[in-house]
């Protein structure tokens, strides 16, 4: 039923199976002044290493794009000399260091406008080629980590509902995380409505696509008394058959957003934030606020903590189980499409953006606690602000290998995670 939906939807809104096998790390930009296109300038990129990575000429969009051998840091360089005359980089900085995730195409600014004119700052995620200073530098990545822990906490909290209330590890959660990016384009892209709107009806559907398939799907196996171990594997195999599905209507390559592409950041103290991102984390903060006070202070939220401690006790007590469960996977649906629509404002849409930080939501559920809402909201700052800050010692390639390895080392020494309960097995 979910692969039939995804596929009529996609072929609804006109998106055909094309350029399936793309690669998806590059560069890319749009160069204007005054919001007219400016063409003929000269970008070159270059690995840390100082190696060519490739060079484009802004076409007469001003557009211009520089595919990479894969994800790494690089470095970004204008041609000033190849400006047309009287336009220059308001921002005195031809050249800027961003790091590229795995299919992410990344976007770069470079703010041209009247030579000698100087406004902003720097890019959120770069630093310009004078180099700036190791605090600044941390500062970016303090904040870059705390914006990616509250997108790894909002799919974090509902798969740790729905484990805690079904005792599923569901690893079909990062498709859909995927499809709150994709129905987020496709309302925005395709069918062109403002991104914020695109976003609250991708968050309908994805709680809808919750509701529905545990109602078609999830709860009728339940009902077989399907034991947890097939149920998992249950879950890869759809997970598999869901991204393939992705991949063959949507393509490899990962695309933006039309709205808020590539925004100057805005100073606030040592943090240089993009308005986007800000708006983001205050939806993300007061969602997931919300969700977790939900559960404490409300008649449903006891209800599913009943039912995630004792369901036959919480059955006998007269609280639908069934019900409780279905509330769940309603939420989680809602929660990972949020939290899609959020990662491609941030990093771009591509197939497999939600398989790609799959096991770090999985690290996060983990380190702070299975089946505990706090524990995955705990887990995901340590995570998010582990894997950004690291690169200031680690390759950007290796910074995941490291938050895993942080998950090791802690779980050895506490295996129910942070805020989890010990159990006693056997």
């Amino acid at each position: 039923m979910l692969t039939a939906f995804l596929a009529c939807l996609m072929l609804s809104f006109g998106l055909s199976a094309t350029s399936a096998w793309a690669e998806g790390e590059a560069l890319q930009g749009t160069l204007t002044n005054n919001g007219a296109p400016v063409a003929g300038v000269k970008i070159k990129a270059s690995t840390q290493d100082g190696a060519p990575a490739g060079e484009d000429t802004s076409d007469e969009q001003g557009k211009w794009s520089i595919p990479v051998t894969g994800p790494g840091t690089y470095k970004v360089e204008l041609d000033v000399a190849s400006l047309p005359a009287g336009v220059g980089v308001t921002n005195n900085r031809p050249s800027l260091t961003p790091t590229v995730a795995e299919g992410q195409a990344r976007n770069v600014l470079f703010p041209l406008g009247p030579a000698g004119t100087t406004i902003g700052g720097n890019q959120p995620g770069t630093k310009d080629s004078g180099g700036s200073s190791s605090f600044d530098r941390f500062a970016d990545l303090l904040y870059s980590g705390l914006h990616f822990s509250l997108i790894i906490a909002l799919a974090a909290l509902g798969i740790s509902l729905i484990f805690g209330t079904t005792g599923l590890t569901n690893f079909a959660h990062g498709e859909m995380v995927t499809l709150g990016g994709l129905l987020t384009f496709l309302f925005n892209v395709t069918i062109g409505m403002p991104l914020v709107l695109a976003g609250v009806i991708s968050v309908v559907i994805g709680a809808a696509l919750g509701y529905f398939q545990d109602r078609a799907f999830w709860g009728w196996l339940r009902k077989r008394r399907t034991n947890l171990v097939t149920t998992m594997i249950i879950s890869i195999g759809l997970s598999l058959l869901v991204r393939y599905v992705y991949l063959y209507f949507f393509g490899g390559e990962s695309r933006n957003f039309a709205d808020y592409n590539a925004q100057a950041g805005v100073q606030y103290g040592p943090f240089l934030i993009a308005p986007k991102n800000l708006v983001c984390d205050v939806i993300a903060l007061v969602v997931l606020a919300g969700v977790s006070f939900a559960l404490v202070g409300t008649r449903l939220g006891k209800a599913t903590r009943a039912v995630a401690d004792n369901p036959a006790l919480a059955a006998a007590s007269g609280i639908n189980v069934d019900r409780i469960i279905r509330l769940v996977w309603t939420i989680g649906g809602a929660l990972a499409a949020l939290s899609g629509a959020i990662l491609g404002t941030f990093q771009g849409v591509g197939f497999g953006m939600g398989f790609q930080i799959l096991l770090l939501i999985f690290a996060a559920v983990t380190l702070g606690g299975f089946g505990t809402a706090w524990g995955a909201l705990l887990g995901s700052l340590v995570i998010g602000l582990f894997i950004q800050i690291s690169t200031l010692w680690i390759p950007t390639e290796l910074k995941s290998v490291g938050a895993l390895a942080v998950l090791i080392v802690i779980l050895l020494f506490r295996p129910q995670g942070i805020l989890g309960r010990r159990a006693r097995i056997g």
